[in-house]
């Protein structure tokens, strides 16, 4: 691995801890600031809101930007902002800390998927932004556990302490081992907003925001889906969840290859009937433990294939606009996330059991990779008439 890409990894891990350690820590907020826990889950739905405002609006702001000095300030905001929260001294702020603390994520994963690429060797450049991504699939393994257990057995506090030095080591080394890089996107917020009046870019958002959604379909269930479907018992999900973790580290090595290999809109394509398959067998056989812990990693290898290919195929379809647009892609995940927990979460409402969110999953994902089809025949099409 290039050193120079060692703080897209570091800024990676401090993004995956924030958004994903929160959930585990819903019972100690709630308790500390005697509020239910459904009220605690709006800090869940409030940082993902704030990913879909700063992924454009901060890239907007810091258009006329060397990417080193964005990257900088946007480090500087992952560790700040997430600072706040270890102060925060009522429910309200807490809510307010974890808006902010999401702006930056979209704006960092878009500008560093870009650079990423441009650090890359010829031909491995979706391998390059896989390391960025791999941070995210480090924190599920490694950093939500310990966040977890420190939040559970000191101070959910202290999880937000470590998140924020993590934030600086990623100033730090963002400092150190970034190289400067000229500017080569027009600075025109026409021109880059021009793109999205293409048909393509919102093929690409559906593609993300509707086949990631069948990712969501899953995890945001997979806890009951483990007790009442799977029969293990509440003490061990956290350890399981660590089996999803590593298969997404494998599944982010393993799309970064397909997408080089082969072309990032097939690997998306071949990814999402996968997805499908998967989640049809997380339906069918999640009764046997054994099928039920393999098919926990397959599913998280699975969805986190896609990261790397989807980034890439919006880089290489947004000429001219390319930081805007993969900062987009970030907000068509978090789309994908409330759209999934949602529409997942229908079955359980008419009284069906927690194996069912996965046939909505099947659709979903189905529907991405119909998406997908169309992307291609699209593309087919604008190159014969050029």
């Amino acid at each position: 691995m290039k050193k120079s890409l060692l703080p897209l990894m570091l800024g990676g891990l401090t993004i995956g801890i924030t958004e994903f350690v929160i959930m585990g820590l819903l019972p100690d907020i709630a308790s500390d600031l005697s509020i239910s826990i459904p009220e605690a889950g709006h800090l869940i739905s409030a940082y993902a809101l704030g990913v879909v405002i700063g992924a454009p609006v901060l890239v907007i702001l810091g258009r006329n930007f060397p990417p080193k000095k964005m990257l900088l300030w946007l480090s500087f905001a992952l560790a700040f902002l997430n600072g706040l929260s270890i102060i925060a001294p009522n429910y309200e702020f807490l809510v307010l800390t974890r808006l902010l603390s999401g702006l930056p994520h979209g704006a960092f994963f878009g500008v560093g998927a870009v650079v990423a690429s441009r650090l890359a060797d010829k031909g491995k450049e979706a391998q390059a932004v896989s390391i960025m991504f791999a941070g995210l699939t480090i924190a599920n393994v490694i950093g939500v556990p310990i966040g977890t257990y420190i939040g559970h057995h000191l101070d959910w506090r202290y999880t937000f302490v470590i998140i924020s030095v993590i934030g600086f080591l990623t100033l730090l080394s963002m400092y150190l081992l970034m190289p400067n890089l000229t500017k080569t996107e027009s600075e025109n917020i026409r021109t880059q907003l021009k793109f999205f009046g293409k048909v393509e870019a919102w093929l690409i958002v559906l593609i993300t925001a509707i086949g990631f959604g069948g990712l969501f379909c899953w995890i945001s269930y997979i806890a009951p889906l483990l007790t009442n479907v799977s029969h293990f018992s509440a003490e061990s999900v956290p350890y399981i969840l660590i089996l999803a973790g590593l298969g997404m580290v494998l599944g982010n090595v393993i799309g970064g290859r397909l997408a080089d290999a082969f072309s990032p809109a097939k690997a998306v394509l071949g990814l999402q009937v996968v997805m499908a398959a998967v989640l049809v067998s997380v339906f069918l056989f999640s009764e046997n433990q054994y099928v039920s812990l393999f098919l926990v990693f397959l599913t998280g290898c699975t969805a986190f294939a896609m990261a790397a290919p989807i980034q890439m195929l919006m880089i290489q379809t947004a000429k001219g606009a390319e930081m805007l647009a993969s900062a987009a892609i970030q907000a068509s995940f978090n789309i994908g996330n409330a759209l999934g927990a949602f529409l997942g979460g229908l079955p359980l409402v008419f009284g069906y059991g927690y194996e069912f969110p996965n046939l909505v999953g099947v659709v979903m994902s189905l529907v991405g990779a119909g998406v997908v089809i169309a992307f291609l025949k699209r593309a087919r099409i604008v190159a014969s008439q050029a």
